[in-house]
């Protein structure tokens, strides 16, 4: 058995000495194929609607609250699944969220929102910390379906077409610090507002 593993070992290490250099490059780029190609199966895999509704604390809880929204269903038939708003679009960026999403499966091992009382306990966080990102890319995903460009302000309401005509093309503003609460109830700001209080 040892002999074995210092063979394997020296192949490993020294390559060259039992393979031709084409032979090696063509394996390796073939190896790399097909490692981006699982790579990149597996992180659309997990941008699926039935990959977010999986465990039962977003199926129960924030899904649940998506369904009578607009982003949901609507006159054109164009549903916003969880990823369209939650994961950026571009590979960097996306790859940035999936290394933060880690940490939500931390969350789920060790059940820290796995009943609707403890959800509840944990929104206004898990709410304030969505919103930062949001403020924070400047409503990136908000923006890969809602352009300027592509509004007619003439159909918006007087309120909507000044602001985003206004503050929001000058970029004193973006999409969540008015829309918060537009495709998932609001939690309870109570605890915000005596923030400000003090």
């Amino acid at each position: 058995m040892i002999d074995l593993i210092k063979r394997y070992w020296r192949t490993l290490t020294r390559p060259s000495a039992y393979y031709s250099l084409g032979f090696l490059t063509i394996g390796g780029f073939n190896g790399g194929v097909i490692f981006w190609v699982g790579f990149n199966t597996a992180m659309e895999a997990t941008n699926t609607e039935q990959f977010c509704t999986g465990c039962h604390e977003m199926r129960d809880n924030v899904y649940q609250e998506l369904q009578p929204t607009i982003h949901f269903t609507n006159r054109s038939g164009v549903r916003a699944k969880c990823s369209d708003c939650h994961v950026p679009h571009a590979w960097t960026h996306k790859m940035a969220r999936k290394m933060q999403a880690s940490k939500e499966v931390w969350g789920k091992i060790f059940g820290t929102i796995d009943t609707r009382d403890k959800f509840l306990d944990k929104r206004l966080e898990l709410a304030q910390r969505e919103w930062a990102r949001f403020k924070a890319n400047d409503s990136l995903e908000c923006r890969n379906c809602h352009q300027f460009q592509s509004m007619d302000f003439t159909r918006q309401g007087k309120r909507a077409a000044d602001a985003h005509s206004t503050a929001l093309d000058r970029g004193e503003k973006t999409c969540i610090d008015c829309h918060k609460g537009i495709a998932h109830r609001l939690p309870d700001m109570s605890a915000m507002e005596k923030g400000h209080e003090r």
